[in-house]
């Protein structure tokens, strides 16, 4: 039971821009469940879920890009990094990989320092709080509407999720969030969020296979089941694929604020509670 939970807290707060990883420090502790990201097992296990919903969800843009990334003869586009024989999903994985160039600093130099984080819930109060300040920012921001995700737009919303690894800092509200403040185009947008997130997701979890061989499969698995592991990876999986849909579709209508609502209840009500726990 506690794993069909946190599955579904992952799988569903991946994508809604309410942070999944301060919504599993709440979690955990209300539930009183070991933080999940010390069970290196299981976060892997929920982490790829996600990873394929993405890629269920977003078939069509993930087959597009596979397509033309190895197309020949091709309509060649405009390329803001000064090359001349790219087409337009050369250029799109490009601008994914530029985004990925902040997350992996941050991954490599401060994940030990960054993980002491996750257990403090004060700290996931106020990233909520600030969660809601950026989806009420980009709520109220004008509109405008760029025809493509430029590299330093790549770049600047890379930032964003670098910054949002601090737990109670949604991924997907800040990502989103800064590229609407960018004036991007908000369909779009939501894809490009989801997709670029799928590279660090899964560097991640090698990173995490490479520590769990390093300590020992039979000391990564203690405190959870197989039983448990495959409740917990279902549960992300459909809910992911659930949640994926949703936001897109929230992102298209301009209802990010509602989230903001909620991130600021959220967040005062952590920050209450550990002042008079």
């Amino acid at each position: 039971m506690q794993a069909l939970l946190m599955g579904i807290f992952q799988g569903l707060t991946e994508y809604l821009p309410v942070s999944s990883s301060g919504h599993l420090a709440l979690a955990g502790s209300l539930l009183n469940v070991e933080n999940p990201d010390k069970v290196m097992t299981f976060t892997i296990a929920v982490h790829v879920a996600t990873v394929l919903s993405t890629l269920v969800i977003l078939w069509k843009e993930v087959g597009w890009i596979f397509r033309g990334l190895f197309k020949t003869g091709s309509a060649i586009v405009p390329s803001p990094y000064g090359i001349r024989s790219l087409n337009e999903e050369q250029n799109y994985v490009l601008n994914i990989l530029v985004s990925m160039i902040p997350i992996g600093i941050v991954g490599f130099c401060f994940k030990d320092q960054l993980e002491a984080y996750f257990s403090n819930l004060t700290v996931v109060g106020i990233c909520l709080l600030i969660t809601a300040l950026l989806l009420s920012f980009s709520y109220f921001a004008k509109p405008r509407t760029k025809s493509h995700i430029s590299a330093v737009d790549a770049l600047v919303i890379g930032i964003a999720q670098a910054i949002a690894v601090l737990p109670g800092l949604s991924r997907s509200g800040s990502t989103i969030g800064t590229g609407l403040l960018l004036g991007n185009k908000k369909e779009e947008l939501a894809k490009f969020s989801f997709l670029m997130v799928i590279p660090p997701i899964l560097g991640e979890a090698l990173l995490d296979v490479k520590d769990m061989l390093e300590s020992g499969v039979e000391q990564a698995m203690s405190g959870i089941s197989v039983g448990a592991l495959c409740v917990g990876f279902i549960a992300a999986f459909v809910t992911g694929c659930v949640a994926c849909r949703w936001m897109i579709n929230i992102v298209k209508k301009g209802k990010l604020i509602y989230f903001a609502i909620y991130c600021a209840v959220v967040g005062l009500a952590t920050i209450i509670w550990q002042l008079f726990a």
